[in-house]
Formats: structure tokens, sequence, C-alpha cells
């Protein structure tokens, strides 16, 4: 059987279009320009001959067609994930982490992280910052003083004063199991550590 497919790559864009409401966001999530976004979605709009979004001022809204495509796209990319998932064998999830220079990796304990989670691969790449996150050479970044930015969940690591430490994920992969589970590895933590003076502690949330 012959699937009739629109490019998966525009379809990508108009399902995280679609939930940002926002190219910008959806952008970020793709780590892709918004104009990139744009001219994705315009594009699948063409080839499918009806108008997805209402391009207002400063706004993007569903047309009645893209509420009705929505749920079926993003159904059948979660399907994908799904299948992919279950096909890897164990020890195949890659994670990889990126840390700004400063910071002091005995924090961390990764060597304990590895033995509590031999399914994740954990590679760290160090110095990193938002340029390597955004580029998607890192999955997730350690960043310094990066409280808040559009499209990524932001979640500080300590209690300190100033512009402290945060855990940095793309809002669309923030939720993945390996991930999840490195941040609970950071709650789980204790605040102090004989191997530094302080081990990290997730202490708060930003959008």
């Amino acid at each position: 059987m012959t699937y009739a497919l629109p490019p998966l790559n525009a379809l990508r864009a108009f399902e995280a279009a679609a939930r940002h409401l926002s190219f910008k966001l959806a952008a970020h999530e793709l780590h892709v320009t918004p104009a990139a976004v744009g001219q994705q979605v315009k594009a699948l709009e063409a080839r499918l001959g009806v108008q997805l979004f209402e391009r207002l001022h400063k706004q993007l809204i569903l047309t009645a067609a893209g509420q009705a495509y929505l749920p079926g796209i993003s159904e059948g990319f979660r399907h994908i994930a799904d299948a992919t998932s279950q096909l890897k064998p164990a020890g195949a999830v890659l994670l990889q982490l990126g840390v700004h220079g400063s910071f002091d990796l005995r924090r961390l304990a990764l060597a304990e992280f590895r033995g509590a989670h031999p399914d994740i691969g954990l590679r760290v790449l160090q110095p990193a910052g938002l340029h390597e996150l955004i580029e998607g050479k890192v999955d997730l970044l350690i960043a310094r003083g990066l409280g808040r930015h559009p499209g990524y969940r932001c979640d500080r690591i300590d209690d300190s004063a100033g512009l402290g430490d945060w855990l940095v994920a793309p809002e669309g992969t923030a939720d993945c199991p390996e991930i999840v589970s490195f941040r609970g590895w950071l709650r789980a933590l204790p605040a102090e550590n004989p191997l530094a003076n302080r081990r990290p502690r997730l202490v708060g949330i930003r959008p």
C-alpha cells in the first residue's frame, strides 16, 4: 500500500506551530528559524489546498481545517515515536548533556547516574551553551543564569543567591523519559556532596 503523505518536515512544522500557536516557539523546538517554519507550513497549505492558520498581527490562529487536522497528525507522530522507542535495544537511548564551562561536574555524581540508569547512554559536552542546544548538539543544558527562554523549560538546580544554574530543555522534548530521569536524578540528590561544596537541587521551574 502506498501512503499519500505530505513531506514529513512540513507536517512537523505544522504540528509544532499548532501546539504553540507560534512560529517562533515552534522554531525553537525544531531547532530551525521561524521563517523556515512559516515556509514549511505555507508549502503544506499549498499542497493540501486548504488554509491551516489565520495569520493575524502578532497572533496565529488555527482555522477550522487546521483544528480538524491537528489531532490526527499529533497522534500519528506519537505512534511513530512509540514504535521507534520499542525498536531500540536496551542501552540505545542516548542523552547528550551540555554544561557551561565553570560548572563542577562532580556535583552531578554522573558515575552514579550511569550505574542507576544503564538504559541511558549519557554523554557530556563541556563547555556548552544555548547555541549548542538550539543547534541540536545537546539534548539538555545546564546553563548559568538562563532562567527564562521562549520555547524552553528552565528548572533552577540550586538555591544560591544570584544568577544560579538552570537545567534547560526544549519544551517539545522536556518530558522525554531520559530527560525526566535526569531531572529526577537532580531532584533526588542530597544538598551536600563530599566531592564538591554543593550538589544541585531543583528548587523551581519557570516556563
